[in-house]
């Protein structure tokens, strides 16, 4: 029912969505990259992750334990040393980046996507919102589109999303309420979130572009009702103006979805907007999530001493802003070649 309800309402995109069905499908054997250890791995990871996503909004009742817990905590957890704590252990354990937001109405998605509850409305509960980053490896990205891609992918899914768990059930555990927002169960656009907590500005890609990984992260989101010092952070211009004369992901996208030329008005925000079906269409085709865009961004260089200068000259200089990006191309190439996945990484018989 809900199939045919969604195309009479959308009768322009069932032709497009069914080029999509008819294609392979991400992680199938008959895709254009599939590979058998890499793509079981990503299998493996999205498995463990739709398990855990059971525990995004912990459990239906609160037992005595929390309860009495929550009658010590409540009004008694300063602000300032728990965001310290969040920050320090999340870091301490693998996390990239942590910020703290005000939860606002646009983070939130409309409705439910997925499971169970497609459909339902979605309401903001809570006014507090944490964006964790985690690191995509460098190596695994720089073989994008191949099956090293989307098994880091879906590594930094899991990570994660394990982070957001742990986090939401230590929040709980204070008295207070928290949901984990993580893949396939995310009621937030984890961007949007991570942009007004300082961790970075959306680029041209439409990933959230991050200081000194670029788009080389994954995100997840905490959202409660813990008390929290949040102030909604601007982001650094500097980004979104070597974004905007850069264009290096949209030259390299093998599905043609990334816009050249400058931001427009979307719905009274400028921005560039991907072709989401044309993107979709390769992941459908290639077996993988792609990737390449993430690959080829000059600010997905490895965190070493001498992208951190370049990265500090973009930032506080315009001339050497646009020097750098006819260096990238001159060191890297405009059009770098896609490297071979990593040799353990094969597990096929040798002839």
């Amino acid at each position: 029912p809900e199939y045919h309800a969604f195309y009479q309402k959308n009768p322009g995109l069932r032709e497009t969505d069914d080029r999509s069905r008819r294609a392979p499908g991400l992680l199938d054997h008959k895709a254009q990259y599939y590979d058998p250890g890499t793509f079981a791995a990503a299998k493996a990871n999205f498995e463990i992750i739709e398990f855990l996503g059971a525990l995004t909004h912990g459990p239906d009742s609160v037992t005595d334990r929390q309860k009495t817990t929550a009658e010590k905590s409540q009004g008694r957890t300063d602000p300032d040393q728990a965001a310290h704590f969040i920050h320090s252990w999340l870091r301490k354990t693998g996390a990239h980046a942590v910020g703290f937001a005000p939860l606002e109405d646009y983070h939130l998605y409309s409705h439910k996507g997925r499971g169970q509850r497609s459909g339902e409305a979605i309401e903001k509960i809570h006014s507090r919102a944490i964006a964790i980053t985690v690191e995509m490896d460098h190596r695994m990205m720089q073989s994008a589109p191949q099956g090293s891609s989307v098994m880091e992918s879906s590594e930094q899914y899991l990570r994660s999303g394990i982070l957001a768990l742990k986090l939401a059930a230590w929040i709980r555990e204070l008295g207070y309420d928290a949901t984990a927002h993580i893949d396939g169960n995310y009621e937030v656009i984890c961007p949007l979130v991570a942009v007004d907590a300082g961790l970075g500005t959306i680029g041209r890609m439409g990933l959230l572009m991050t200081p000194d990984l670029g788009p080389r992260v994954r995100i997840s989101v905490v959202t409660t009702n813990l008390p929290l010092p949040v102030k909604k952070q601007t982001p650094d211009p500097s980004t979104l103006h070597f974004c905007h004369h850069c264009q290096k992901c949209a030259q390299n996208c093998p599905a043609a979805a990334i816009p050249e030329g400058p931001r427009s008005g979307i719905g009274g925000v400028d921005r560039w907007r991907i072709h989401s079906e044309r993107c979709y269409h390769f992941w459908t085709t290639s077996g993988t999530d792609c990737g390449r865009c993430i690959s080829v961004c000059p600010f997905s260089h490895p965190d070493n001493a001498f992208h951190r200068f370049i990265r500090w000259g973009i930032k506080n200089n315009l001339v050497f802003r646009r020097l750098a990006i006819k260096l990238d191309d001159v060191f890297y190439g405009p059009k770098p070649a896609v490297r071979r996945m990593p040799r353990w990484s094969d597990i096929r018989e040798q002839p």
